[in-house]
């Protein structure tokens, strides 16, 4: 099959053929007939497998396919609200809606938060039929009355497994209580949750389900690697591997935000041209960053979970946990960065004896057991031994015995949330009224800056 094949309208076959495509992967090639046949779709993808583009051509085959119903004033509604979990990925959504619709008289912007609003004010006057909006800036806007969305005929809840884990469910649902019942609904998730499926429940109308990945699998291309090292040696190994590999495209995770600053510091000590992104980042940062290192100027981006969300570069050869996520979902997530639309990546895990809980509920969550090695010279001395790990004020049990219950009355769910300020994991977005994992509360601490993050 071909994109020629799926019917789409030609002005967008000749975007997606400059763009360099010409077989649809197996997402594509399911989401865009049942999102053109006009029913609402419920479709688990694990990330890199090309969902954006399995949504946005379809929507902009439609919206193109039927003139807009101008308001008194003479402007467009908005017609598709697709709401992403973080800034990044609606900049990115929004970006794949201009490139297949370069040659469509369609318009489209993104919104979020960490910018001013007025711009955003103005271009909404102006007229848009497709906004691609994070959850807590679009509320805003509707409150402050800057926003119709009551004649929007298309709704995408992109990344709905992330949007939860970040406790955007209430923003979610004062955003249905907004748009009109009778609409197409899309929901796009990496993973089948019970509360992904939940969500699907209150959203979705007798959807069409596809799954085109087991859950909670990593891609099969992306060649997995742990190398065991000393609690204190962990930043040298890293340099190591980047000036002996001669790597010049690394994406680095780290749990939090203050240890991805150290380790940018060290790293350009070393002569490695290193920036970080995370919450405190502001915008005008975080794409200077992500700019320099799509084009390959920056040797390595250090993220913290919550700002990786939305990275998408074709071919990205390798990913480094420098420090395993204490969210089993989120390796999937973090290593998914690479061996995208088919390409091969490799992903390494560096990990201290701290780390073998966390390591040992990410092998449960894949099914299988990632090979180990070590690097010589780099080793855990004979006399270390497994200490908890810090998370805020909260401490988790390290070591052998599973990260996700020590440390948590009752083994709960990180992000289960108590709305206390530093009891949240890294994996969630933190910050001065941040959201805290799921339904715990507003809190602060952790990864995040002085606003809501994804707002």
């Amino acid at each position: 099959m071909t994109f020629d094949d799926l019917g789409l309208a030609q002005p967008i076959l000749r975007a997606v053929h400059e763009s360099g495509y010409t077989t649809p992967t197996p997402i594509q090639s399911q989401a865009i007939p049942a999102v053109m046949a006009g029913g609402d779709l419920l479709a688990g993808a694990q990330t890199g497998t090309g969902k954006t583009a399995g949504f946005t051509l379809p929507i902009l085959h439609k919206l193109a396919a039927v003139d807009a119903k101008r308001d008194h004033h003479g402007r467009v509604p908005v017609r598709c609200l697709i709401l992403t979990p973080t800034r990044e990925l609606a900049a990115q959504v929004e970006e794949s809606v201009r490139t297949y619709g370069r040659f469509l008289k369609l318009s489209s912007m993104a919104m979020f938060g960490g910018v001013g609003m007025q711009p955003q004010i103005d271009k909404l006057r102006r007229g848009v039929d497709i906004l691609v909006a994070t959850p807590g800036r679009l509320l805003d806007h509707h409150q402050q009355r800057t926003l119709d969305l009551s004649k929007v005929e298309i709704l995408v809840l992109d990344e709905a497994d992330r949007m939860l884990d970040m406790g955007f469910i209430h923003d979610i649902k004062k955003v249905l209580a907004v748009v009109p019942k009778d609409k197409q609904s899309l929901l796009f998730s990496a993973t089948f949750s019970d509360e992904i499926k939940a969500l699907a429940d209150k959203l979705l109308n007798k959807p069409q389900v596809i799954e085109v990945a087991r859950r909670n699998t990593t891609a099969e291309r992306i060649e997995q690697k742990v190398i065991t090292v000393g609690r204190e040696r962990k930043k040298e190994l890293l340099a190591h591997l980047v000036k002996s590999n001669d790597w010049h495209q690394v994406l680095v995770f780290t749990r939090m935000k203050h240890g991805a600053n150290r380790l940018v510091e060290y790293l350009e000590q070393q002569g490695i041209s290193a920036m970080a992104i995370h919450g405190n980042k502001s915008q005008g940062a975080r794409t200077k960053a992500l700019s320099e290192f799509k084009a390959g100027s920056l040797q390595v981006l250090v993220a913290t979970d919550i700002a990786a969300r939305g990275i998408d570069i074709d071919q990205l050869p390798h990913v480094v946990n420098y420090e395993l996520p204490n969210v089993p979902e989120d390796y999937v997530h973090r290593i998914g960065r690479t061996g995208r639309a088919g390409a091969e990546g490799e992903a390494l895990s560096l990990v201290c004896m701290d780390e073998e809980g966390f390591l040992a509920d990410i092998e449960r969550l894949i099914k299988q057991r990632i090979p180990r090695e070590a690097v010589a010279g780099f080793e855990a001395p004979a006399s270390e031994r497994p200490e908890p790990i810090q998370i805020g004020r909260r401490t988790l049990g390290g070591g052998g015995g599973g990260g996700r219950g020590q440390g948590r009355p009752g083994g709960a769910r990180p992000g289960a949330g108590s709305g206390s300020r530093s009891g949240a994991p890294a994996g969630a977005p933190r910050g001065n009224g941040a959201r805290s994992g799921h339904g715990g509360g507003r809190s602060g601490g952790g990864n995040g800056g002085g606003y809501r993050s994804g707002r």
